[in-house]
């Protein structure tokens, strides 16, 4: 099976198939336009940036949004991490949500990530769970009351959002038929990445943008703009749902693209 493989990578390889997303770059003056890595959120996938991915695109950025494995803080970002590693060149990650978390620790010590861009995302500094940043400020709507838990192994329980109340917790200014589905498909986290502690942050040494969303029931406004400040991350503000890069693609994708330009 490894010689099969290995054989694989070598044709792939030798007929131009196979090469990371930054080798087919479009390439401007200063060199090839950076890659942008999407890591999307709990009770979500990574089609919740299509849109966003649709004007990445027609900019010119090459684009990949992996599935986050949503098991834990140390193993979504080794898992994170090791998609970074693949990359050739320049790098922009992204994260929405619980996504924040996960990039804040996978970029650590990769020179080849430029810039961080936190979507209504956790941005934890060294020691901090989620936990502790949800319910910092009043307002958030996602209790233990709001979710469906499910038993998955001894001492191991998945939640789901409850899918009456999905739409208003989690996307509100979002069509209820586009809300409906996005229950019906949603992707559970492990409960026991709330009080898994992060680790050293990223932002510490790799310049970062915030997008705060006014209307977020999931992680409060205030707390966006605490972790934003404290990060020293360029902010801007939308009125907006939690899932602010579905409900506001173009000034998601515009923050983005601000960002890959001091990468490029």
């Amino acid at each position: 099976m490894r010689r099969l493989l290995t054989a694989l990578v070598l044709l792939l390889a030798t007929t131009g198939l196979l090469a990371s997303p930054a080798a087919s770059a479009s390439s401007g003056p200063r060199g090839p336009k950076p890659t942008i890595v999407l890591v999307h959120g709990a009770f979500a996938d990574a089609s919740g940036w299509s849109d966003v991915i649709k004007r990445l695109q027609r900019a010119g950025y090459p684009t990949i949004a992996p599935a986050n494995p949503l098991r834990g803080v140390p193993s979504d970002s080794t898992y994170v991490a090791g998609v970074l590693r693949s990359i050739n060149g320049p790098i922009v990650l992204v994260g929405h949500s619980y996504g924040g978390i996960v990039m804040t620790n996978a970029a650590t010590g990769n020179p080849n990530v430029k810039a961080l861009v936190y979507v209504a995302a956790f941005a934890p500094d060294e020691g901090e769970p989620l936990i502790a940043l949800q319910t910092k400020f009043p307002g958030t709507r996602l209790g233990l009351e709001a979710l469906d838990i499910r038993p998955t192994g001894p001492d191991s329980y998945d939640g789901y959002i409850k899918a009456s109340l999905f739409r208003e917790v989690f996307a509100a200014d979002l069509p209820a038929g586009t809300t409906a589905l996005m229950a019906a498909t949603q992707r559970p986290g492990d409960l026991s990445t709330l009080q898994q502690p992060s680790g050293p942050p990223a932002w510490k040494a790799i310049p970062s943008w915030y997008l705060v969303a006014k209307q977020d029931q999931v992680i409060p406004a205030a707390a966006q703009r605490f972790m934003a400040e404290r990060a020293g991350a360029r902010t801007r503000e939308v009125n907006a749902s939690h899932v602010a890069m579905m409900s506001r693609p173009d000034a998601t994708a515009d923050l983005i693209t601000t960002a890959a330009r001091t990468a490029h």
